[in-house]
C-alpha cells in the first residue's frame, strides 16, 4: 500500500484544479463567512482572530504556481513578513 493519496481539488488563490497529496500541500486557513484568513481585515491589515472565526475556519490547498509566485513576490518586493503558523498564537 503506498503513502501517497492524491487528491483532486481548486486552488484558493487562481482557482485551477490541480492534483495534490494532503500530506504536501500548501493550504491557508480560510474563514467561510468572510473568505479570508481569520484575522485580516478587507484592507489587508491584521487584527486579533476571532475564535468562533478560527473554529469555523477551512484549510484551503495552494497550487505549487501560486506558492512560487507568492514567494517570488516576497523577494523581490523585499517583504520579510513571515507567518509560520497561523492564527498567531498570542490571541
Amino acid at each position: 500500500m503506498s503513502d501517497y493519496a492524491e487528491n483532486t481539488g481548486r486552488c484558493y488563490m487562481c482557482k485551477r484544479t490541480f492534483s495534490f497529496d494532503p500530506k504536501e500541500v500548501m493550504t491557508v486557513l480560510i474563514d467561510p463567512e468572510t473568505r479570508m484568513p481569520p484575522g485580516i481585515t478587507v484592507l489587508g491589515s491584521l487584527r486579533p482572530a476571532k475564535p468562533e472565526a478560527v473554529a469555523r475556519s477551512v484549510d484551503e490547498p495552494i497550487c505549487p504556481d501560486c506558492v512560487r509566485r507568492a514567494k517570488q513576490y516576497s523577494e523581490e518586493s523585499g517583504s520579510d513578513r513571515s507567518w509560520e503558523s497561523w492564527p498567531p498564537s498570542s490571541n
